[in-house]
């Protein structure tokens, strides 16, 4: 039956992808999903107030996860970290996902950045770094991989790219394990601009490089998050050997992760959230050698995650939570900090439209049916 969205009439696609859970982790490349948390509807709270979590759908979205054999990126960008959820909130989901994924025997890693120091002000290197501190502590208590994530108060506290140096050189030698290095560019969050002490991306690389080229082994790897497929490539040529370079670029991943005569790039990445099995599923055709496969699988996937990561990219996870509602793994298109309100009703519709035509709802009817009412509840379903 015809449902009527503002960009115009759209049959819906009568059977989803056959993408069934158990399968094992792809070996060829090391894939992370970067995820969503899921909001409780019910908390009678403000914007303001710190994040009301419903942990239950929120662990059972990471299973769904593992399930297709995908590692967790856990507290990073696409679960709203610095955007409606806090350090406390964070440490809590850490808490709770690391137990989970001893529980099942999942892969995970987390974000450890300094969000727990106040958004204004300029703070000292010494807080900046104690900050970073704490939350590497608690990653090391849990058993899960740290992802140094880049820090909004590092950019207020460093005088230039030698404060950069010297913060990551000591966080490095702190850290008992190999970390992944995060670099995530302005067009996630324009508070992360000159990161490395620089605006000019060539004196920020060089930087970013210099750091992993001084302590490579404590460097698991480093995701790049720039939307750049050709630095990224410049990058990971430029690494050290035995560092791994996951790509964190949603415009390019097909072409990043299969790579080049070279090398490639693993994966990080916050569109693996609604593309999971079938993520999963291309990656596991590429450890057979079968690029063009793997290709045919996620070529087509980008014009959706185009769509979704399109400016102001920041506001992404409002498109990848909607897509878990409509996809079932959630009962309500509820965010934390009201983030739902963060695109349009033409944007989420077109999201839909893009999905639906991918075979992404296990559930095409269930899909239908919430778009219905979505469109009911703004005054436009016919």
């Amino acid at each position: 039956m015809t449902i009527h969205l503002p960009q115009g009439p759209y049959t819906p696609r009568a059977t989803p992808l056959d993408l069934a859970p158990g399968a094992a982790a792809p070996t060829s490349r090391t894939v992370f999903s970067a995820a969503h948390v899921v909001a409780d509807p019910y908390a009678d709270i403000s914007p303001d107030d710190p994040a009301a979590v419903d942990w239950e759908s929120t662990l059972a979205f990471r299973r769904h996860l593992w399930a297709h054999g995908l590692g967790v990126a856990e507290a990073m960008d696409t679960a709203q970290r610095g955007m409606g959820l806090d350090w406390a909130g964070a440490a809590e989901l850490i808490r709770r996902s690391a137990a989970e994924a001893k529980a099942v025997g999942g892969r995970i890693a987390c974000g450890v950045g300094s969000d727990q120091l106040p958004a204004g002000g300029t703070p000292t290197l010494a807080e900046v770094t104690a900050a970073y501190e704490e939350q590497l502590a608690l990653a090391e208590e849990n058993g899960v991989q740290p992802i140094l994530m880049a820090s909004r108060a590092l950019v207020r506290a460093a005088r230039g790219p030698e404060d950069y140096l010297a913060t990551y050189a000591h966080l490095l030698r702190q850290a008992s394990e190999p970390v992944i290095l995060h670099w995530l560019g302005p067009m996630f969050d324009p508070a992360l601009e000159g990161y490395w002490g620089s605006a000019d991306l060539d004196e920020a690389t060089d930087t970013f490089l210099k750091v992993i080229a001084e302590h490579p082994d404590k460097v698991d790897g480093i995701k790049i998050s720039l939307l750049d497929a050709a630095r990224e490539i410049d990058v990971r040529r430029r690494l050290p050997g035995g560092v791994r370079c996951y790509t964190g670029d949603d415009f390019n991943y097909p072409e990043l992760i299969a790579g080049d005569e070279r090398g490639f790039s693993h994966a990080l990445l916050g569109i693996f959230d609604p593309l999971g099995p079938l993520a999963a599923h291309a990656v596991r055709v590429l450890d057979t050698g079968d690029v063009d496969g793997f290709r045919a699988l996620l070529d087509p996937t980008v014009e959706l995650s185009r769509h979704l990561f399109r400016p102001p990219t920041r506001f992404y996870k409002t498109g990848v939570v909607f897509l878990a509602w409509l996809s079932g793994h959630q009962d309500h298109f509820t965010m934390v900090g009201g983030l739902q309100s963060a695109r349009s009703l033409p944007h989420l519709a077109k999201a839909y439209e893009l999905a639906d035509g991918l075979g992404l709802f296990p559930d095409p009817d269930l899909a239908e049916h919430r778009m219905r009412s979505l469109l009911t509840v703004h005054g436009g379903a016919r």
